[in-house]
């Protein structure tokens, strides 16, 4: 460690009563060495290794153009000696700093090769990247003059976290699940229910939105998300009337909203009569496969997927459009 004149001449008094078996060791070598480590500053590009300023250059290339013709190769990058020394940083309220540039590559391909891509032209050039801070002998860094360090500090673990408010959000108590997701490098994602059930996100805890535009940003569309999230059911439509498919879970402990009749015409359950167990059991042993339905009740109803006219291939109505009777017409 190297001392000043006048901390060479300081007077130091040891008190300790047990002799100094071993000497303190530098203690700043572990950040000087991870710096260096992190810059490769004396090391020859071919031999640099694949860390620190050398991973994140060949994490980002090669950058490839849309239609695959024209590709951006990183070739090594450079580190100029800094303009100013420490102490004129400081007098001048610089930054102490390196320029740091990237020799690139561009090779282009030629369209017009009938077979594999054949290389038409390749460019190298330097790339000014811009200018990284410089650590000092002390482990400090100078920043417009002013000698700072970086702290250390605690930061979320990446993963998955599920929780809920405990019932303290709404007035009924009832539970608000919500779930973050927290990558290693990036934004983070919040999930969350509001008291009716409907879900939002977040991203970097901002301003919360509908999830579903989160999906549609991902590629799905909404046929994919509601086939994905919801369970359907099965409508045909027919001169003499509408008919639903017939699924003995999804009606068991319903209302009955008209009378529900077998195949021979025979009803099974009247209106407004809840439909039990014994119904259920009825419709089976009558071989039901589909139940007669007035059109009123599709009525509110949001379609699965696009109805497409056949003919003439014009879509009539979207996945997710509510059913009016505009619609119905149409249909």
């Amino acid at each position: 460690m190297h001392y000043s004149f006048t901390e060479k001449k300081r007077i130091r008094k040891s008190f300790a009563k047990r002799p100094i078996v071993h000497q303190v060791p530098f203690l700043l070598a572990t950040q000087l060495e991870s710096f260096s480590t992190f810059l490769q500053a004396e090391t020859a590009s071919a031999q640099r290794k694949p860390e620190g300023l050398q991973a994140a250059f060949t994490s980002v290339f090669p950058i490839v153009s849309h239609n695959g013709f024209a590709r951006l190769e990183f070739v090594s990058y450079m580190l100029s000696p800094p303009a100013f020394n420490i102490k004129e940083c400081q007098q001048r309220g610089l930054t102490y700093c390196s320029a740091l540039r990237a020799k690139v590559r561009l090779v282009l391909l030629d369209k017009e090769s009938p077979s594999k891509p054949v290389v038409k032209e390749v460019k190298e050039q330097e790339v000014y990247m811009g200018e990284i801070p410089l650590m000092t002998p002390t482990g400090s860094f100078v920043i417009n003059g002013t000698e700072r360090v970086i702290v250390s500090q605690l930061h979320r673990s990446p993963g998955v976290f599920f929780e809920h408010d405990k019932g303290k959000t709404h007035s009924s108590g009832k539970l608000l699940f919500s779930a973050r997701i927290i990558p290693y490098r990036g934004s983070w994602l919040d999930f969350e229910f509001d008291p009716k059930d409907v879900l939002y996100f977040r991203v970097d805890r901002r301003r919360k939105m509908p999830v579903t535009i989160l999906l549609k940003a991902i590629g799905l569309t909404p046929e994919q998300i509601l086939a994905n999230f919801f369970v359907f059911d099965n409508f045909t439509l027919m001169p003499e009337g509408a008919q639903m498919e017939f699924v003995p879970e999804r009606l068991r402990g319903e209302v009955a909203r008209f009378d529900i009749s077998d195949r021979e015409g025979k009803v099974i359950v009247q209106k407004d009569k809840r439909i039990n167990a014994k119904h259920i059991r009825d419709l089976e042993n009558a071989k039901t496969t589909f139940i007669s339905v007035p059109e009123d009740y599709l009525l509110g109803r949001v379609l699965a997927k696009n109805v497409v006219d056949g003919d003439t291939g014009e879509v009539i109505a979207n996945a997710n459009d509510e059913i009016t009777e505009t619609v119905l017409d149409k249909l």
